[in-house]
């Protein structure tokens, strides 16, 4: 854990998300904005919206952003860390590039940015450094002066990103009955992708060229089953599985998917099931109708005790995380060895992304990687 408070070269920091609509007139267009260029009619939209519809067309995670914003501005003031943070989105208000803009305006030249996706993979990171590029572009195209943008390694394994989960089982087993907890086994879940692209997510050790998405997922499900078994005595059973496919079926996807494992477990007799979204940094949309409405629905369906264990969202261990992360990154620009924490057998993850890394399906240029045009 590094103990410099000196942010410097960077004179801010933007946190970069997703988005999500806030009302059910933004439903579409925040849609339309995510799918744009696949051509998917506005009628289809509609039946993928339903989901937002069912909790008014708001989705939690702008509100759950604002908070994780809030709390890392004040770890940083509180550990004396002077440096500003903005927050913008890539699908909906407020908007990467409009951030990025008023970043520019206020005179900000080397900004650090720390993306709410934890995990390698294209969806999770290149996507993201796709997104910086086209906003870099965008202000090149209006004459301002262009800002150094560095993302911050990947954090699956750093334990104010770990700790915080494995409370959240702790607590979801003991909401458990007696009788059936000791026999609980552990889904571990997060989103399901294209084999194609978990296979070409980025190098680690043993998994070659590609693999890191899978790799990454099951390090952190064994750091949270192992350090649930060290406190408890009991060994529970574990699984990663998958959720919220969106590909076309004849296009092979990561599974199992959690309502097929959870009957499978109900098949074996397992009594009782505690779902963690390891995946997710979160409790937004995925978690809160793939989890908690349709895996739930299932499970009641074939009388199973199942609980779902809090998301890390704005813990004030992941805050801290997020500065530690931050004050490493500046150390290694400044041209020293900083201290990288990371739990489990990966090691800390690669400051930038080498050439190659997460294959497009389109060629397009990605920022704050070894391949970047805005070096």
């Amino acid at each position: 854990m590094s103990d410099q408070r000196d942010p410097a070269p960077y004179d801010a920091l933007l946190l970069l998300s997703f988005g999500g609509p806030e009302g059910p007139d933004d439903v579409v267009p925040f849609l339309e904005n995510v799918t744009r260029g696949r051509g998917i009619p506005t009628e289809r939209l509609k039946e993928v919206g339903q989901h937002y519809f069912l909790f008014g067309g708001v989705s939690p995670i702008n509100d759950q952003c604002r908070s994780l914003l809030a709390a890392i501005r004040e770890d940083l003031a509180t550990a004396g860390v002077d440096l500003p943070v903005h927050w913008g989105n890539r699908n909906w208000a407020p908007y990467l590039t409009d951030t990025l803009r008023e970043m520019v305006r206020a005179g900000h030249r080397r900004i650090a940015v720390l993306a709410t996706s934890a995990y390698a993979s294209y969806s999770g990171c290149r996507q993201y450094r796709e997104n910086l590029a086209d906003a870099l572009a965008t202000l090149e195209a209006e004459g301002l002066p262009l800002p150094r943008v560095d993302k911050l390694r990947h954090y699956f394994n750093h334990p104010g990103f770990v700790e915080p989960m494995v409370e959240g089982v702790l607590a979801s087993l003991s909401e458990l009955d007696d009788a059936v907890r000791a026999g609980a086994h552990l889904a571990f879940t997060t989103h399901s992708i294209p084999e194609s692209a978990a296979d070409t997510s980025g190098p680690v050790e043993g998994h070659g060229e590609g693999g890191a998405y899978v790799a990454q997922h099951l390090d952190v499900a064994r750091l949270i089953a192992g350090a649930v078994r060290e406190r408890t005595g009991v060994d529970h059973p574990w699984e990663l599985v998958y959720q919220s496919r969106s590909g076309a079926p004849h296009i092979p996807w990561l599974e199992p998917d959690i309502g097929d494992h959870l009957e499978a477990l109900h098949g074996k007799g397992v009594p009782a099931v505690v779902m963690v979204p390891i995946g997710f940094v979160s409790d937004h949309m995925e978690v809160l109708y793939d989890l908690d409405t349709e895996a739930m629905a299932k499970a009641a369906e074939l009388g199973l005790p199942v609980r779902r264990s809090a998301t890390v969202g704005a813990d004030p261990r992941f805050a801290a995380a997020v500065r530690e992360l931050l004050l490493e990154r500046a150390a290694a620009e400044r041209g020293a060895a900083p201290q990288r924490c990371a739990l489990g057998a990966l090691g800390p993850s690669h400051d930038l992304c080498p050439v190659g890394c997460c294959p497009a399906r389109a060629e397009r240029p990605a920022a704050a990687g070894a391949d970047s045009p805005y070096a």
